[in-house]
């Protein structure tokens, strides 16, 4: 029993790869949440509480921050929370075509397959969990830049394989640092920290599996498949990052939009948090095969090294 890989090959469903989804498979049934159950979207937002934790704002440690007002920065927070839940959902409609077209007409009885459904299931929960969290934070609704948009478009049409994986896990390895910090912060609203709980715990399955598949789909892999595709997976990763936190949440903050770029820009603060964040990440990626020289140059440009 076999799994076609969209190249051509063949990723088998061997006994450690039907085990490990199959475990997953018993995770998901023991431990997930239904969010419309989970959280409190009852309650009218409390604006005494952050939407992230305030040292994961792009402007903490910069001049403008130790000027703002505490509700100014209160603020600026809920809407970063939003915009980063935006390109969440953007990226998990991009994550659930990559999957659906990766499985597509292969075997349901394999676990693999069904995990692959499951995680299809979790992701377009999370992705209502994040828009009516966005709304309930005050937000509009944040998108990435149009050129972004068109180039995810064209990686979620073209992307297969390793490349498609390791993408995955690069914006869920992101975003999973960054929420363990927020979901224990009493600092944030609460309902934002049990959204955050929501994910974490069932995003640390999809990691997992990404994880394995990435491994399974470079087996055997040629040099130059691996320089290809670790360029691939460096630029998508690179349009994940830069597309966390839109360039208009300081107007909707309330806050000079041109001086707060400039200083978000700068602001090394944020990019140590980055680097930090994604340190296990590019262990990964270096074990994989998929750090290259070229990939690096564009981790360092996205602040990820």
């Amino acid at each position: 029993m076999t799994s076609a890989d969209t190249r051509g090959g063949a990723v088998g469903s061997r006994p450690d790869r039907q085990a490990v989804a199959r475990r997953l498979l018993d995770s998901a049934e023991a431990l997930s949440y239904d969010p419309v159950q989970e959280v409190d979207w009852d309650t009218p937002l409390d604006k005494d509480f952050h939407g992230t934790s305030p040292e994961w704002s792009t402007l903490y440690g910069t001049p403008y921050w130790d000027e703002m007002s505490a509700e100014q920065q209160r603020e600026l927070t809920r809407q970063e929370a939003a915009s980063v839940a935006s390109t969440g959902i953007w990226f998990e409609m991009i994550l659930q075509q990559m999957v659906l077209r990766d499985f597509y007409a292969k075997d349901p009885t394999d676990p693999a397959f069904q995990w692959a459904l499951t995680e299809i299931a979790d992701e377009c929960r999370h992705s209502i969990m994040f828009a009516r969290g966005a709304a309930k934070l005050g937000a509009p609704a944040y998108r990435p830049r149009r050129l972004v948009v068109e180039l995810g478009r064209a990686f979620k049409t073209v992307a297969v394989g390793e490349a498609a994986y390791a993408a995955i896990l690069v914006a869920e390895e992101v975003l999973d640092v960054m929420q363990r910090d927020w979901m224990r912060d009493e600092r944030v609203a609460p309902f934002v920290r049990t959204i955050n709980n929501i994910h974490v715990v069932e995003e640390s399955r999809h990691m997992e599996f990404a994880r394995g598949e990435t491994r399974d789909r470079l087996a055997g892999a040629g040099p130059l498949r691996r320089q290809f595709n670790a360029l691939v997976v460096a630029i998508a990763s690179y349009c994940i990052v830069t597309s966390m936190v839109s360039e208009k949440v300081y107007a909707n903050a309330g806050l000079d939009p041109e001086r707060a770029i400039r200083e978000a820009r700068a602001n090394e603060h944020h990019r140590s948090m980055l680097r930090s964040s994604c340190a296990g990440l590019m262990e990964f990626l270096h074990s994989a095969g998929l750090l290259t020289r070229a990939a690096t140059r564009i981790y360092q440009r996205a602040n990820l090294i």
